[in-house]
């Protein structure tokens, strides 16, 4: 994709969360987390690629110990429908007997979290909790897979920025924007 392209999609997509809708959203994440996990000595494992933004602004809000590791799964790769997922790497840490925080920057379909759940839980972890910066509202997601911690809803729409990608790209914009349909 060129930079031409990316610069025109950014300009024709409509911002669904500012800059400081993101950040008030990762506060209230962050309260509800450090209530619920503080006092557990959690890893938090970042599902990368999505989720490390997400995380790095989420684990700065923190004031309690915690471990970090991560893992990357893919479904998307640089297309914009789900595949078959994809491990490329898993985390380092020993998860047995652990509470686990999974980070990512989505729930969508609920194929990768329910994947990367299932996986924690065979390493023997003893509390396998999940959060996401976006929860899609869609009918093609999993009934069977929810977030424990969310930031933010949005409706079935193709969005980046704070963490989430168009094609590979503009994780890094602030604010979260919805694509127009017309233009996927």
């Amino acid at each position: 994709m060129k930079d031409e392209q990316l610069e025109f999609l950014k300009r024709k997509s409509e911002c669904l969360f500012s800059e400081a809708d993101v950040e008030e959203a990762l506060t209230k994440m962050a309260l509800e987390i450090e209530l619920n996990l503080s006092k557990k000595l959690p890893v938090f494992v970042t599902v990368m690629n999505g989720g490390l933004i997400t995380t790095a602004r989420l684990v700065s809000k923190l004031r309690f110990s915690l471990e970090m590791d991560f893992l990357h799964v893919s479904r998307y790769g640089k297309d914009v429908f789900g595949s078959e997922l994809e491990w490329h790497a898993k985390p380092s840490v020993q998860l047995r007997n652990r509470c686990v925080l999974i980070v990512d920057d989505i729930l969508d379909e609920g194929v990768t979290l329910r994947e990367v759940v299932a996986y924690c839980k065979a390493q023997g972890a003893s509390e396998v909790f999940s959060a996401v910066l976006l929860k899609k509202n869609n009918v093609r997601a999993s009934t069977d897979v929810s977030a424990d911690f969310v930031g933010l809803e949005v409706e079935d729409r193709y969005v980046f920025g704070s963490g989430l990608d168009l094609k590979g790209y503009l994780r890094n914009v602030p604010g979260i924007y919805a694509v127009p349909e017309e233009l996927l």
